[in-house]
């Protein structure tokens, strides 16, 4: 398919009803079929990995065809100068979450970008860093504990103070690093209590951060750890 096939098919399966949703959700600046994160993970399935078209419906000022975009690029070739202009249009919080969690987990650079980015003075950047750092967490199984500490020291002190979403990353990427290990595991755990309740306005939904000291002493979890 390509990107004129595309959007005549987003447009034949648009849904009103979702249009609303995705309003709601807070999309500035971008239009909507109101098409769910399901439907276009099947059409990209089908679609199959495509750089180039991947390009041409980023460049669309549209939500489903930039989610669409991260779902058929190609992270293992994927340019430090695409990334770099493509962080500018990540405003809105759940398409940086796409981003982030569709398209550079398989970058192979993505530790060395996260490191980066959650120092930057961007709040974007920032916030994405964190985002990334949530999937080396999660994916990365070779890093040892100690590397996380400084990481878990920063959001301990910062995220009280920052920007919305960058928040939410944060306590994201906290949840997930305390799920790595035993020892980290009681880190991160304190560190939430220390830091107290997390408020993140996600727009006219009902969204909630999660809640890192409950998702952390669940019994399944707290059994994995300890066997």
């Amino acid at each position: 398919m390509n990107k004129i096939e595309i959007l005549a098919h987003l447009e034949e399966i648009k849904d009103e009803r979702g249009i609303k949703i995705w309003a709601r959700a807070g999309v500035k600046g971008m239009s909507s079929f109101g098409i769910g994160v399901t439907k276009l993970k099947a059409l990209a399935k089908k679609v199959g990995k495509n750089h180039e078209l991947a390009l041409e419906l980023w460049n669309e000022p549209n939500i489903e065809c930039k989610i669409l975009s991260t779902l058929i690029d190609d992270p293992k070739i994927i340019s430090r100068k695409q990334i770099n202009k493509q962080v500018k249009d990540l405003d809105f919080w759940m398409l940086s979450g796409s981003y982030c969690g569709y398209l550079l987990p398989k970058y192979p650079e993505i530790k060395e970008l996260s490191e980066e980015w959650m120092k930057s003075k961007n709040k974007l950047e920032r916030r994405c860093g964190f985002l990334l750092m949530y999937q080396v967490a999660k994916n990365d199984k070779k890093l040892p504990d100690q590397y996380f500490i400084p990481v878990i020291q920063v959001i301990e002190k910062e995220l009280q103070q920052e920007e919305n979403f960058v928040k939410d990353a944060m306590n994201n990427a906290l949840w997930t690093i305390g799920m790595r290990s035993k020892n980290l595991n009681k880190m991160c755990i304190q560190v939430a209590k220390n830091i107290g309740r997390v408020k993140v306005d996600y727009g006219e939904n009902s969204c909630e951060a999660i809640n890192v000291v409950k998702h952390l002493t669940t019994g399944r979890l707290q059994k994995k750890l300890n066997s």
